[in-house]
């Protein structure tokens, strides 16, 4: 799908996310972000978002799960 969001995770060290719109809520234990047709929430311990721009970021920490809202 065009526009769609991108999620690679890497372990459960780090995640790579692409065409995401904007960042709903930031917290050391859950990050959630609005995708193109759904929100995308990360939840684990210790998470920070080490960069993003207006296409994309990186997400670290101990992610414990990725669900789609």
């Amino acid at each position: 799908m065009l526009g769609a969001s991108i999620v690679s995770v890497t372990g459960n060290k780090e995640a790579f996310i692409e065409n995401y719109k904007g960042i709903l809520e930031y917290t050391k234990d859950s990050i959630v972000l609005q995708g193109k047709n759904c929100r995308i929430c990360f939840q684990g311990k210790q998470l920070s978002i080490d960069y993003y721009t207006n296409e994309d970021m990186k997400i670290s920490g101990i992610i414990e799960a990725v669900r789609y809202l």
